[in-house]
């Protein structure tokens, strides 16, 4: 092989190294951009304190949206579509993840609320998505979320989407133990 061609070689080794680089650390780099401009419809990452007040002449459409990383060998679903609740009541909403692999994996889910003026407003007590959730081989179980929404919510919303993406983060935990 020629100098040039060795040449060529390298550097188009180095731009393909350079974006799966980039690809692999996209979602840690959105976290932080998210986290620093507020952006991105994120809700609260811990669990939130809540004093119920609800209003009940209000109700407010809920849907859930559920997808999946195109590298993440899981099924995972919401239990059900969509709910109508009354701001300032506690809600419970189940989604549930299946590893379709075989082998144990770590996955993470990442939140997000549109409108994101609803974000906010959108207090979760308890949620699968605070922290990783492993899973031993083909293991499928319940993943529970717990939730209120903030009776300040404007007025002018009546629908809220919440939707989570799941990642397999098996081999970004395996790299932060070293």
């Amino acid at each position: 092989m020629s100098a040039r061609n060795e040449r060529s070689f390298a550097r188009i080794a180095l731009v393909a190294l350079a974006m799966f680089g980039f690809g692999y650390l996209l979602v840690p780099l959105y976290d932080v951009f998210c986290e620093i401009t507020g952006l991105g419809g994120r809700t609260n990452t811990s669990a939130a304190v809540v004093e119920e007040a609800p209003d009940l002449s209000r109700e407010i459409r809920i849907e859930f949206v559920t997808t999946v990383n195109s590298y993440a060998p899981f099924e995972f679903v919401a239990d059900v579509d969509s709910m109508t609740v009354n701001p300032g009541k506690m809600y419970f909403a189940t989604f549930t993840a299946k590893n379709l692999s075989g082998d144990q994996k770590i996955a993470q889910a990442v939140p997000s609320v549109a409108p994101v003026s609803a974000a906010e407003h959108f207090k979760k007590i308890e949620c699968f998505c605070f922290e990783s959730q492993e899973f031993m081989a083909d293991e499928a179980k319940p993943m529970p979320l717990q939730f209120i929404v903030d009776p300040d919510l404007p007025d002018y919303v009546d629908t809220i989407t919440l939707q989570y993406t799941f990642f397999d983060t098996a081999r970004q935990a395996a790299n932060n133990a070293y």
